[in-house]
């Protein structure tokens, strides 16, 4: 078998999405599990679109979720004139020619197609056009295409795709500054690459036949193409930005993990049973191209959050606490840590939220829900009072210890456990729900307990 090279070739117009994410990680399986070549192009021959901050984070996002690439970046901008070289071959062997056709002229053609009920599409008047050139028009260059017989092509997920010869033009293949075009430059890059396989979004089926035209005409080996389709919403359209189409580092700043961005888009029109949860060494063992679905798949974020959740579950506490200092997290030591983080483990579903209740837990509350505090009775003041009192000469060293000492004072006092547990909750974190009681009175320690208690009795409805 010969060596598989795969590609991802992103323009530079806008930061990368999730789908091209996809895109990108079907490549990188192909060729890694397959001992081959994973290469990342930057198609930036759009000098006016291109962005330096949108290259920027594309090479980031790469590095955040650990897909590597062999070599050097490839970037279209610095191959002009190689691209300039296949131009003029082209036209040299009659295979492309000069088109002087101005815009007003095929503006005028168009109009006169759809006026008949024909399809728009230039009508080759210059194909064979050995006359005197049109003064003061920059020509373009069109490749010469089939004038009859098929393209035909087989899909590795959509099957056997043929095209009527007559349904493709001459296209433009250099526009009238010089500037070579976008199906010219990837299919010209795509062979000096040795890419044998193209995995791509099914938005460029359309792209193929001319691009299959480029190949025949320099003699160049065609690859092997996979078009998948689109992920869309719930509805089936397109993702939108509410749906989720993000930008990847997106996702890290909202407190994704890399390995669940990886795990939920595998499973974006793929699959392997019923198997759901994927490490990278799994993905490479078990990826094939071939099967990859043929209809579109559905953005699901609750199940984009539950594989986040399982994957900061899956951290140990030191590894999470470094993931965790961009998002302001407090730092905490010693077991106080591991208690912490034992409890938020279960709780939470991004980075950013695990932040966020760290910093209630201990931060002293300075407002109180105002639904679970007109359900306090107004015994609570007394029954909190009674507790400060039990805790003060009390020696009370570990999690165990503060749990021992709530059921004694429960049992002292006959108190059913909500008319303690209600109030102190409210008291320690500023509302109902939250992590034990007992595991929040040992992170924040005696005194803090103390004093939050003093705090909020005030509040408490005579």
């Amino acid at each position: 078998m010969n060596e598989i090279r795969t590609r991802f070739a992103p323009s530079p117009t806008g930061h990368l999405h999730i789908g091209g994410l996809r895109t990108a990680l079907f490549n990188y399986l192909y060729a890694r599990a397959h001992q081959g070549k994973f290469f990342l192009r930057i198609e930036d021959t759009d000098m006016a679109r291109n962005s330096q901050e949108a290259t920027k984070a594309i090479l980031e996002s790469f590095e955040w979720v650990g897909l590597d690439y062999d070599g050097e970046v490839i970037y279209q901008s610095k191959r002009f004139d190689l691209y300039k070289t296949y131009i003029n071959k082209l036209i040299s062997e009659n295979k492309a020619y000069y088109c002087y056709m101005s815009k007003e002229e095929l503006e005028s053609l168009r109009e006169k197609q759809k006026a008949e009920g024909k399809t728009p599409k230039y009508d080759n008047r210059y194909r064979d056009f050995t006359g005197i050139p049109p003064k003061n028009i920059s020509p373009v260059v069109r490749i010469k295409a089939p004038l009859e017989g098929f393209i035909e092509f087989e899909d590795g997920v959509k099957g056997i795709i043929k095209v009527e010869s007559k349904e493709v033009d001459d296209f433009i293949i250099a526009r009238s500054d010089g500037s070579p075009t976008y199906n010219f430059v990837v299919t010209i890059d795509d062979a000096l690459m040795g890419i044998t396989d193209v995995i791509r979004g099914d938005d460029h089926l359309s792209n193929t036949p001319k691009q299959i035209i480029i190949y025949n005409a320099l003699g160049l080996k065609i690859p092997k193409f996979y078009h998948v389709p689109m992920i869309l919403n719930h509805q089936g359209h397109k993702l939108s930005k509410r749906d989720g189409a993000m930008s990847v580092m997106d996702y890290k700043d909202a407190g994704y993990l890399p390995e669940a961005i990886l795990n939920f888009l595998i499973r974006l029109g793929w699959s392997h049973k019923d198997q759901e949860i994927f490490n990278l060494k799994e993905m490479l063992n078990l990826f094939d191209p071939k099967n990859l679905n043929s209809s579109p798949s559905s953005y699901n974020q609750e199940k984009f959050l539950w594989l986040n959740a399982h994957y900061i579950k899956e951290k140990s506490n030191d590894i999470l606490e470094n993931l965790l200092k961009p998002f302001d997290c407090p730092i905490i030591n010693g077991k106080k840590k591991d208690v912490l983080y034992n409890e938020l483990k279960d709780r939470v579903q991004t980075l950013k939220e695990f932040s966020i209740m760290a910093n209630e837990i201990l931060t002293s509350p300075n407002t109180y829900d105002e639904k679970s505090l007109k359900k306090i009775n107004p015994s609570a003041k007394n029954i909190l009072n009674d507790f400060i009192n039990s805790f003060t000469n009390s020696d009370l060293l570990t999690q165990e210890d503060f749990d021992k000492h709530i059921q004694s004072f429960l049992q002292k006092y006959s108190l059913k456990p909500a008319e303690l547990m209600q109030p102190l909750r409210i008291a320690l974190l500023g509302k109902s729900g939250g992590i034990g009681l007992a595991q929040a009175i040992y992170i924040i320690g005696k005194e803090e307990t103390i004093k939050r208690i003093q705090n909020f009795t005030p509040f408490i409805n005579p």
